[in-house]
């Protein structure tokens, strides 16, 4: 489904990242990691061709990104930002039935159709409620968890999701990272980033660990995300603790000093 080549990635002026090379398949989910800075943020939007590639390429469903354009891009790939702004009065409905415009012809509006859709992406995310609601006056996790239902209602068989759960509280977390597996279990594709390497032994089939733009490892995410890892990731000593079936990582008992990175 996703597929990028010896990819370097940045910015006209400057250059944040390369040598990455990645393959995923639809019902698999990738987990990318790294320290603030580490450019998580500009490698997604490389994916999803909103920033072009320095070097090498990306391909979705087989198709070159270079050669989509923007609305066949959105037909294949939804996103969800960390966070953003509205300076309009848009309602919260209005902001899911945004991505509605992925299926319809030029000027058409949202029919029933779409409106069923938009409300039962916000129902799974539990925040329905807020249907009628002004966006812009909800609270950081309120709006994270409309745009996450806005990427679901575009019905992309890829999505690409910038820290997801952020903003969220424990309950929110949960419930965001389970409907993650269920539309993994229904055969999506999932990048999405994260801070929490618990997250992405739970939740992903893979995970890419990014230090200062280059991939520090690659693998199946049982694989890449040990101690040493982490800890060469994080700058921090860590342990790697099991509760029941679960791993965490947890700073080191013997004092969180410093690891050359």
């Amino acid at each position: 489904m996703l597929a990028a080549c010896d990819l370097a990635f940045g910015f006209a002026t400057r250059r944040v990242g390369a040598g990455v090379s990645l393959e995923l398949a639809r019902g698999e989910t990738l987990a990318v990691l790294g320290g603030n800075g580490a450019g998580k943020t500009t490698l997604l939007r490389t994916l999803l061709g909103l920033l072009p590639a320095l070097d090498g390429y990306v391909e979705v469903d087989g198709h070159d990104l270079r050669s989509l354009h923007a609305q066949a891009r959105a037909q294949k790939i939804a996103y969800v930002p960390q966070q953003q702004a509205s300076g309009f009065a848009f309602t919260v409905l209005d902001m899911v039935l945004m991505s509605r415009a992925a299926h319809l012809p030029l000027l058409a509006r949202p029919g029933v159709r779409d409106r069923g859709i938009g409300l039962d992406a916000l129902s799974r995310l539990g925040v329905a409620h807020l249907a009628t609601r002004v966006f812009a006056e909800l609270s950081g996790g309120e709006r994270q968890l409309v745009l996450i239902a806005r990427a679901l209602a575009q019905e992309a068989p890829l999505l690409v999701l910038d820290e997801p759960t952020a903003s969220l509280d424990f309950g929110n977390r949960a419930r965001v990272l389970a409907e993650l597996d269920r539309l993994r279990g229904g055969g999506l594709a999932i990048v999405f980033s994260t801070h929490e390497p618990e997250h992405a032994l739970a939740h992903a089939d893979y995970a890419l660990l990014l230090a200062s733009g280059r991939p520090l490892a690659f693998d199946a995410a049982s694989t890449a995300l040990t101690a040493d890892n982490v800890e060469r990731l994080y700058g921090v000593a860590v342990d790697l603790v099991e509760v029941g079936p679960r791993k965490l990582f947890v700073p080191a008992a013997r004092g969180a000093r410093a690891v050359p990175r």
